[in-house]
């Protein structure tokens, strides 16, 4: 290892005094100048990751829905999975490392995994718009420099879309073109033959208003523009041009503020959605005539994409094993239209993207979406050849027709990661196969009201959990409290959870009514503050 090149290019990017920072589902994220030397380091480590793998590993500079002052950084794995936990511990630890530890910890990585340092080494680097995020790749570049790798940079590109192209990379092309316009041909091919079977007569059907967060889903959507049939009409605001990157805009402003992003104008049961910063989440949204605001998220996504799915699968005679899996933040009407209607397994995760990925894994066809609209379809290989097969062999007209529109939703679906470009082509290509309007599709079934709350407490750890984050083992006596208050309101649950990132416990209610499920919440928050440790003020009654 040239640790003479590692320190020299070390020197360019030190890291400020007593800062410390810890590598999560979303990889690093804080203040964009106080980022530069974790960049350089997240360089390094690629190319130890990429040896260790004899694979392409990305590295996406990105805050997602964060402010534009933030800034990020989250490393790809070789399939374009996110980076796998022994290797988030050796991130936190390089990031937080003094200067004079450095070489001591590469050394100590390179012999934990044993990494063979001729070994090729090549990492694809991506970023988003901010105004820092092209500086801090050049950091990026000059870790991977440093060690002797080999580096292909993308520039502006989506977060999904470099996770797509490091999967492509990894599997000969087998699973497409590793550039963003393989991308683009790859969900534009699929979506025209998948909606080829859609009735012409609703050509207002296919007009749809996407907020793009004044982030990087507007530079891509315009250049994916030009090769979606005429028939998706897409009117693109928040474009980046005027205003700062998810400021009052964005799909996560929309979810927790319940209402419409800024710069957006929506006339009664138009459609429109949401991507977030760094589009890697969708939510949809309408005003109904009497000018009310309606939220359609991951939910009510994974239920229409599930649905679809699975009449598909009735038609092609498969028995292929498929599951929705959901985190205990899904709204209690979903879990029970999937599981009592329309008879599909729903499983229980913890909270994160990872959890929900690993658990849709498990199944043939794996349907995941947070409520927050992070999510996306997986399918097994032996699921994927059978489909396959089958479009092309099966003799039964009825039975060939379902499967090519099988194949056609895979090779829609960036089954990488959460894609908001590709999970909008599924649910328009969905809707207007089904002739359905954003309006009918949110009435499918009705969400249960729910609250969500926090309460500061002395030490988040006080409180663990069991059964996928929805029964508190500590502190003693907090889930017997819990179980008593959820008693008194009628189609009910509770349940509370500590942080990832702060000295808080989240609360989540659900009643029969508003009212109830702010009530709940309440007691319940109020237990959390008495038996776990809370500070300041008591838990004020919602007004």
């Amino acid at each position: 290892m040239d640790f003479e090149a590692v320190a020299k290019y070390s020197a360019l990017h030190l890291k400020p005094a007593g800062l410390s920072l810890q590598y999560g589902t979303a990889g690093f994220r804080t203040k964009a100048g106080h980022l530069d030397h974790v960049m350089y380091r997240m360089g390094l480590l690629a190319v130890l990751r990429s040896r260790q793998t004899k694979s392409t590993i990305g590295v996406m500079v990105t805050a997602s829905h964060n402010p534009e002052e933030d800034n990020g950084v989250k490393l790809v794995d070789p399939l374009g999975e996110m980076l796998t936990s022994a290797w988030e511990e050796y991130a936190t630890c390089l990031a937080n490392a003094e200067e004079q530890e450095i070489q001591s910890i590469l050394t100590e990585i390179c012999q934990k995994e044993a990494v063979k340092l001729h070994q090729y080494a090549s990492v694809f680097i991506g970023r988003d718009t901010r105004p820092s995020s092209e500086k801090l790749s050049q950091s990026v570049i000059d870790g991977v420099s440093a060690l002797g790798g080999q580096y292909h940079d993308y520039g502006l590109v989506t977060t999904p879309q470099l996770h797509y192209m490091v999967c492509c990379q990894n599997t000969q092309e087998h699973y497409g073109k590793a550039t963003v316009e393989g991308y683009y041909q790859k969900l534009s091919k699929a979506f025209g033959e998948l909606t080829k079977q859609a009735s012409s007569s609703g050509d207002d059907q296919m007009c749809l208003k996407i907020d793009c967060a004044n982030g990087i889903g507007a530079l891509k959507l315009k250049e994916l523009e030009r090769y979606l049939p005429k028939k998706l009409l897409i009117h693109l605001y928040n474009d980046g041009t005027k205003e700062k990157l998810n400021h009052l805009c964005g799909a996560d402003f929309v979810k927790v503020h319940q209402k419409p992003p800024l710069g957006l104008e929506i006339r009664p049961n138009e459609r429109c959605c949401s991507f977030d910063g760094d589009a890697d989440r969708i939510v949809y949204y309408y005003n109904d005539t009497a000018g009310h605001f309606h939220l359609v998220d991951g939910d009510k996504i994974a239920t229409l994409i599930s649905t679809f799915i699975k009449e598909l699968l009735i038609k092609t005679g498969q028995t292929l094993t498929m599951a929705v899996v959901q985190t205990a933040y899904a709204n209690g009407s979903s879990t029970h239209y999937l599981e009592e209607i329309m008879k599909v397994p729903v499983h229980c995760t913890k909270t994160g993207v990872k959890h929900l990925h690993h658990k849709a894994q498990e199944f043939d066809i794996g349907v995941y979406f947070e409520a927050n609209g992070h999510g996306t379809v997986l399918f097994s290989k032996a699921a994927e050849e059978k489909i396959r097969h089958m479009a092309k062999e099966e003799k039964e007209n009825q039975k060939r027709e379902a499967a090519k529109m099988l194949e056609n939703t895979i090779d829609l679906i960036n089954q990488t990661v959460g894609d908001a470009i590709s999970d909008m082509l599924v649910i328009e290509a969905i809707l207007a196969l089904k002739g359905l309007t954003v309006q009918q599709w949110d009435a499918i079934y009705t969400d249960l009201p729910n609250r969500q709350l926090k309460v500061k407490v002395a030490d988040r750890r006080v409180i663990d959990t069991t059964d996928a984050e929805r029964r508190a083992v500590t502190p003693p006596g907090l889930q017997e409290k819990i179980d008593q208050l959820v008693k008194k309101y009628r189609v009910s649950r509770a349940f509370v959870r500590p942080s990832g990132t702060e000295d808080v416990v989240r609360v989540y209610s659900e009643a029969d009514t508003q009212e109830n499920a702010d009530s709940l919440a309440h007691e319940v928050s109020l237990a959390v503050y008495h038996l776990a440790g809370g500070i300041g003020e008591p838990p004020q009654p919602i007004c």
